[in-house]
């Protein structure tokens, strides 16, 4: 019927409501996977993609809509419109933005993002370790549009961005924040404080714990967000990611830097989107209907490899390869090592962890809550007796590298087990990069081993993101203990394989055939394929099995068994 109406349309300002026949809403579901369907109505987040998609909608399904919200509908779809031919304009060279000067030229990849996140307003850069994002992140401070920036950084990486901007913008005004509670930020309010200036900053820094505090009063002033190592971003139940969902709400762009986004389950890209772009996914709900296997807290991708496309399609990411951009490095050789340890002292730190185990396997008669303690101490327990079982075969091993004449990075998680290693590479001046050094320390431990004073520089493995120089003297990485994320062990790796590394990296996995090990070995395999099908990273290190969320649950198991077998 010429001129006939199905329904109509209306919007609460996030949302467009929609009421219509049910064989409409019917086939409106098949276009939009991600809408939520109620008794009489589908309610969708009026993004610009969904705007664009309804409006398509409506030309086979003629909906009855008021005139301002036919022309909220008209904008948003006209958004989506025009955001898709800059970015195949920008993708074809055909579209770029006037950057100004760095101290050192920046390289023409380099640009991109800062190009594209000016057409979305947000960007995931996920470019490969070693690419150069903090260079690509500096590019947009070039223009005062753009000032005061604000970067936020892990509180392991206290030296990282004060060295990069004194290197590449050593004209810009910056400012460290060095308190949890606000302060003026202008010399003249605050005549105390030595380091500020006359007036703002034109870049402030600040670590992810310390903005808790600050979210409001950076939210009036920053125009430029970056998110340093922006997989801080992945846990949307916390207070860091309410301070910087504030923070990045009231900025003009937004860039968040990281080579691996995800630590563990795929699901974690929407939080990591929500904070860069808005709604750019729709609402958690529809996110998880469109593209996850199932809810909950760990929602897994049906799809990673098609993910991943999406993201790159729309302009939400750009992940980039050393070969993609012209910067390839010698291969990395990846060698697992597994050895037998001493099960005594195996047993010995496991103390207790047998117990822990059966409570595991069998929670009759306890509280959700007293089975999460006991999980958590199994693992804690576990792990740690691993380490500390395995530390002397490590401590051998690279000794032996050293005497080869090597230098080495060392990763490892639990201080008793650092405390072995320096014990017993003491001769080799070892030093240490973890969660326990002061800033100045952390700098004094990386000058001393890029000098060669130090052979051995023992990193926590989620301590190290971001630090530069090692590619120059070591090609040598030894993982004395393990992580269960994948993106965790790839990101270290990026200390050594790096842009300026002209050896082959030869990557050392030493791992036990007791303990924690196996069950870990086999956990990184199946995340690493979540990760893998978005980022199109390299080989997993470890064959996918089907383990992922009982993979505590498959480690009491497993370790109940080692305890029969030795009886």
């Amino acid at each position: 019927m010429i001129g006939r109406e199905y329904g109509r349309v209306k919007t609460n300002g996030r949302d467009w409501i929609i009421e219509c026949e049910p064989q409409v809403r019917t086939r409106l579901k098949r276009v939009f996977p991600r809408a939520s369907q109620e008794a009489d109505k589908i309610r969708l987040v009026a993004s610009i993609e969904n705007s664009r998609e309804l409006e398509w909608f409506m030309k086979r399904y003629p909906l009855v809509m008021a005139d301002d919200c036919r022309q909220v509908l008209a904008e948003r779809s006209q958004a989506h419109r025009q955001r898709e031919v800059d970015l195949v304009e920008l993708m074809e060279g055909r579209h770029q933005v006037v950057h100004g000067e760095l101290a050192k030229p920046a390289r023409d990849y380099q640009l991109l993002p800062t190009e594209m996140m000016m057409i979305t307003g947000g960007l995931l850069l996920a470019d490969q370790v070693g690419i150069g994002k903090t260079v690509s992140a500096m590019v947009a401070m070039t223009q005062p549009q753009h000032l005061p920036a604000v970067v936020v950084y892990p509180a392991s990486l206290p030296n990282h961005w004060p060295e990069k901007l004194a290197e590449f913008l050593p004209h810009l005004k910056v400012h460290h924040i060095n308190s949890g509670q606000p302060y003026p930020l202008i010399k003249s309010l605050n005549p105390r404080k030595h380091d500020l200036w006359e007036t703002l900053p034109d870049v402030i820094l600040i670590s992810y714990h310390k903005l808790r505090g600050w979210a409001d009063h950076l939210a009036r002033i920053a125009v430029y967000v970056i998110f340093e190592e922006c997989q801080q971003l992945r846990r949307h139940d916390s207070q860091i990611y309410e301070a910087c969902q504030t923070l990045a709400a009231a900025a003009v762009v937004r860039m968040g830097l990281s080579a691996t986004p995800i630590y563990n389950y795929g699901g974690e890209f929407f939080n990591v989107i929500q904070i860069l772009q808005p709604d750019a996914l729709g609402g958690r709900d529809e996110f998880l209907r469109e593209w996850c296997i199932s809810g909950g807290d760990k929602p897994r991708l049906r799809d990673p490899v098609e993910f991943g496309h999406y993201l790159r399609r729309n302009g939400l990411m750009l992940a980039r390869t050393r070969a993609d951009v012209g910067r390839e490095l010698p291969p990395v050789t990846r060698i697992v090592q597994e050895f037998d340890v001493d099960e005594a002292v195996l047993s010995r730190h496991a103390s207790g962890a047998e117990l822990l185990a059966r409570v595991i396997l069998n929670p009759t008669g306890i509280t959700n809550f007293e089975r999460m303690q006991a999980s958590g101490e199994f693992e804690r327990i576990m792990r740690q007796a691993t380490g500390v079982a395995k530390a002397p075969f490590v401590a051998e091993f690279v000794r032996m590298l050293v005497e080869e004449g090597h230098q080495v990075v060392l990763f490892g998680w639990h201080r008793m087990v650092y405390d072995i290693w320096l014990e017993q590479l003491a001769d080799l001046n070892p030093v240490l990069y973890t969660g326990s050094e002061t800033p100045t320390q952390k700098r004094e431990s990386v000058e001393r081993f890029i000098a060669g004073t130090s052979r051995v520089i023992i990193i926590s493995l989620r301590a190290g993101a971001g630090i530069d120089g090692f590619q120059t003297v070591c090609h040598h990485a030894v993982y004395g203990e393990l992580d269960w994320s994948p993106g965790v062990m790839e990101q270290t790796l990026g200390r050594v394989d790096r842009d300026m590394q002209e050896n082959g990296v030869m990557s050392f996995y030493l791992t036990s055939s007791s303990g924690a090990d196996p069950i870990m070995s086999q956990v990184l395999g199946l995340k690493q394929w979540q990760l893998d099908g978005v980022m199109q990273a390299d080989k997993s290190l470890v064959e996918r099995t089907d383990i992922g969320a009982n993979a505590l649950r498959e480690l009491a198991r497993h370790y109940c068994e080692q305890k029969g077998a030795a009886a």
